[in-house]
């Protein structure tokens, strides 16, 4: 019997490599983006198949309107204090940052990452879930800390890595680490604290804690094999872990269509690892909040991991060390849909009653003046080239139980 033939083709194979709608000089287009009114998305119950929520993934969960107004299923009754709160809170973040931005510029400190435009996401997160609960950051949810009052002063000198830094010079500035806010320890390797957290929850789940887990994430980051990892081992077990996924469009200046975002969405990726999933306005405090108290109720309720993708804009530059208008057009950011997330929840609170412009201006001079006083007295500890920093002698310390003779010898020949 003959093989039936095959036809040859016409045209030599290609490689496609994804690029972005628009580079410099070139108009901005958020076309890829899917979105959805607001209001629009149904809200499913928490004991939720993953399969049912496949729909969502390609949708874009949002409560707050173009009028400022929440709407739709998600819309949840928000206590007053709480969205005040949260106010506080991303207007800290943000004038934060904007002071250490200008601290580094002065050759204060070697390196700096804003979250500018991402405020509402680890706040919103963070006011969802309970104080004992342990958090797994990368390194743009400093809103963390913030939130949960961490001594602005002690940030400041990890990041100035100076005499007073809590982790001794032992860490990158911006790699926080705080055993007892629940902030787990910032690493510069990609996406190691995506299986450190599913393990973390895992080990809740085995003690009989009531303690669950979050996992932080960029899009660009996705693409590491330890988040593949961890999506198997907290469906297969039903870790008790929210994992984030922050799509901010740019993994330094590489789009998140190279990591996997084109025609298809993060989110998506959670249901085909058989994990509840969904897609959320990331600059719309309210729907972050709602979106977090489910995927909490869903974890303390033995229910699995959930798995949120954050559509959001990463308004600054990756780092100090980064110069984004070499490969996006510069308007980008006041370009995109979604808009800022402090002016959303500022819209929101002034239509309400709770919120005015001259309140709103009157905080943001206090933080700065706060944050101002803060930075002040944590360069009395010391700066970046300063004598006033962590001496040699911390590096044998606080590894071994008891010093080995090697090291010993290694210290004494170093006198110190």
């Amino acid at each position: 019997m003959s093989s039936p033939q095959i036809p040859a083709t016409s045209e030599p194979l290609r490689l496609h490599v994804p690029e972005p709608s628009a580079r410099p000089g070139e108009a901005t287009d958020f076309s890829y983006l899917k979105l959805s009114p607001a209001g629009a998305v149904d809200k499913p119950p928490v004991d939720v198949s993953a399969s049912q929520t496949a729909p969502l993934t390609g949708q874009l969960i949002r409560v707050l309107d173009d009028n400022g107004d929440a709407v739709g299923p998600w819309a949840a009754d928000i206590d007053d204090a709480v969205l005040l709160r949260a106010m506080h809170a991303m207007l800290k973040t943000r004038a934060y940052d904007a002071r250490m931005l200008i601290a580094q510029r002065q050759k204060k400190t070697s390196f700096y990452i804003q979250c500018l435009g991402e405020e509402a996401i680890a706040v919103g997160q963070t006011l969802a879930l309970r104080d004992d609960d342990m958090q797994f950051p990368t390194y743009r949810q400093q809103g963390i800390l913030v939130t949960k009052d961490v001594p602005m002063v002690d940030m400041m000198c990890q990041v100035l890595s100076n005499a007073a830094d809590p982790l001794k010079g032992r860490q990158l500035p911006i790699m926080y680490s705080y055993k007892d806010y629940g902030f787990f320890s910032i690493s510069g390797n990609l996406t190691t604290q995506y299986i450190q957290a599913v393990g973390w929850a895992m080990a809740s789940a085995i003690k009989g804690d009531t303690r669950i887990a979050t996992a932080w994430v960029g899009d660009g980051a996705t693409a590491e094999g330890d988040f593949h990892a961890a999506l198997t081992f907290a469906h297969v077990y039903r870790a008790p872990v929210v994992l984030n996924v922050v799509n901010n469009q740019w993994a330094i200046s590489t789009f998140q269509a190279i990591a996997g975002g084109e025609n298809t969405t993060f989110a998506a990726r959670g249901v085909g690892y058989g994990i509840p999933s969904l897609r959320v306005d990331g600059n719309d405090l309210l729907a972050v909040y709602a979106a977090s108290r489910w995927a909490a109720e869903r974890a303390r309720s033995n229910l699995g991991p959930t798995l949120i993708e954050w559509v959001t804009y990463r308004a600054g530059p990756h780092s100090t060390s980064d110069d984004p208008s070499k490969y996006r057009p510069a308007d980008d950011a006041q370009q995109f849909p979604l808009g800022d997330p402090i002016d959303r929840l500022k819209q929101h609170l002034i239509k309400r009653g709770l919120w005015s412009e001259q309140q709103h201006d009157e905080l943001r001079a206090e933080l700065d003046a706060e944050i101002l006083r803060a930075l002040k007295e944590a360069e009395t500890h010391g700066l970046l080239g300063s004598d006033n920093r962590p001496g040699a002698a911390l590096m044998f310390e606080d590894v071994y139980k008891d010093m080995p003779e090697h090291l010993r010898r290694q210290r004494q020949q170093l006198g110190v």
